[in-house]
């Protein structure tokens, strides 16, 4: 081979090699550029990062500023100036000074003009990157009786039948033995259990008192700070007001034995006068063996078929009321004889139920909120029932000797289950069930309680739900970036 074809060769030979080199060389400059190009971006997006979540940091420390604001300035929604806002803070760090700022959207729910519920949306941002945006919202509510099952101003006594959900308290003694999920205080440290809480002879027992293998002591609290009833009375002449003058049906004494109000489960309500009641014999711890009882209704006529305004949705009736339906929205009545000075009952004498989620009813009594004679063998009774001056109960029936019912009332004394979905303030001692045997191994009442509280009400009470607290506090709270 002559030496001109291998210096032809070797040229070719660098030729591809320096091409090789090249063609390597650009493919590691693009992996280079990339890689340089993803670290930068990837460092971008933790920064970016890290200033939202400082942002965050900001925004919640915003929502903490109103809560702190409306323990100082309750119901107040614009932030001191009286002027729509959105309201701007900066945000000083103790170390570092202003590091950014939030900005406040407030809102409230209103029912009849009083607040029921303030939502709070808080947007912030650093100085070091202010399109860090973050954006937090709260609704802040003062805790209402809704939290409760049950509470009441007097001993008590839960049979073994009893099924409960939810908290239960009592200023005074408890019997439990039932059924329980939560807590079971008691505002005594000991009381007096007597026959009538079925203790022969008497005995001085804890605060939450057991007897049976169905409760669960390790719930038991006692003493707990008792409740202030007075503090949860609500101001019947306002609500009264409200109902005349803010939206709400108000309707004065009837002249007759009171009304029936049947929500209709489509924001309607039928209200009926009665015109004549039932005479028999009941008997009630309080007031013993009387035939004053009339819950029975045998004669009404119509009054009125009536939208409840959302705005206001309050019912007020200055006469006893006897309560059935279906609930669709939130809803407040009150039956309070104001005029009269003598006190009202409420008879629960159908089911109470429930249309849809957004729906909850408070009910409240100036006296006694009754469960009716006449009622369904399996009685379905939704809603916060508070007996302001009274109790909540169902009194006690016979079927024979002086103090027997009519013979056709006779097959509503031994009833089967209530189940109750709400909350129970009584001022007295609650009770639907009597001990005995003329029902097999019970007198009168229901067989079966099923009770458990209502956690829409909780984080969404009815209109004029009394509150156990004056503090604010988050019910809810969720993050939009």
């Amino acid at each position: 081979m002559s030496t001109t074809v291998i210096r032809r060769q070797q040229k070719r030979s660098r030729g591809a090699l320096l091409i090789l080199v090249l063609v390597m060389g650009g493919v590691f400059m693009t992996i280079l550029t990339s890689f340089v190009g993803y670290v930068i971006t990837q460092n971008r997006i933790v920064n970016f990062r890290y200033e939202q979540h400082r942002a965050t940091d900001i925004a919640e420390a915003g929502l903490n500023y109103y809560k702190w604001y409306l323990a100082h300035y309750p119901s107040d929604v614009t932030d001191g100036t009286g002027l729509p806002g959105p309201y701007v803070h900066v945000y000083n760090d103790p170390e570092g000074g202003p590091i950014g700022e939030f900005s406040l959207s407030i809102s409230s729910s209103t029912y009849c003009g009083s607040v029921a519920s303030i939502e709070v949306t808080s947007s912030a941002f650093t100085y070091a990157n202010p399109g860090a945006v973050s954006t937090v919202s709260a609704r802040y509510s003062r805790p209402t009786v809704a939290e409760y099952s049950f509470i009441t101003n007097g001993s008590v006594w839960y049979g073994s039948d009893r099924v409960i959900s939810g908290p239960v308290h009592s200023n005074q003694g408890i019997r439990m033995d039932g059924h329980h999920n939560s807590f079971v205080g008691s505002g005594q440290a000991t009381w007096t259990c007597t026959s009538s809480f079925g203790c022969n002879p008497n005995q001085n027992v804890d605060g939450v008192y057991t007897t049976g293998g169905n409760a669960t002591p390790g719930l038991f609290s006692f003493p707990t700070s008792p409740v202030d009833f007075a503090g949860l009375t609500l101001d019947l002449n306002d609500m009264k007001n409200k109902a005349k003058n803010s939206g709400g049906i108000y309707y004065g004494p009837s002249g007759s034995y009171g009304y029936q109000v049947i929500f209709n489960g489509d924001n309607t309500v039928t209200i009926r006068k009665i015109t004549n009641t039932t005479s028999y014999w009941a008997y009630s711890s309080e007031e013993g063996w009387h035939n004053t009882e009339r819950n029975v209704i045998s004669a009404s006529s119509f009054v009125a078929t009536k939208t409840i305004d959302t705005a206001c949705p309050l019912l007020f009736f200055e006469d006893k009321v006897w309560l059935e339906g279906d609930v669709s929205q939130k809803v407040a009545l009150a039956a309070a004889n104001l005029s009269l000075g003598s006190q009202t009952n409420i008879v629960v004498n159908n089911n109470v139920n429930y249309v849809g989620t957004d729906a909850g009813l408070v009910a409240i009594a100036e006296d006694d909120i009754d469960i009716g004679l006449k009622v369904p063998d399996n009685l379905q009774v939704n809603g916060i029932y508070i007996a302001q001056n009274g109790r909540f109960g169902r009194n006690h029936y016979v079927t024979s000797g002086g103090y027997g019912l009519p013979s056709s009332l006779d097959p509503y004394v031994c009833q089967d289950t209530l189940t109750r979905y709400g909350s129970v303030v009584s001022n007295g001692r609650v009770g639907t069930k009597w001990t005995g045997t003329s029902c097999g191994s019970y007198s009168s009442g229901f067989e079966n309680r099923v009770t458990s509280f209502d956690q829409n009400q909780v984080n969404d009470p009815p209109p004029l739900t009394p509150e156990t607290s004056d503090v604010y506090l988050f019910t809810e709270w969720k993050q939009e970036g």
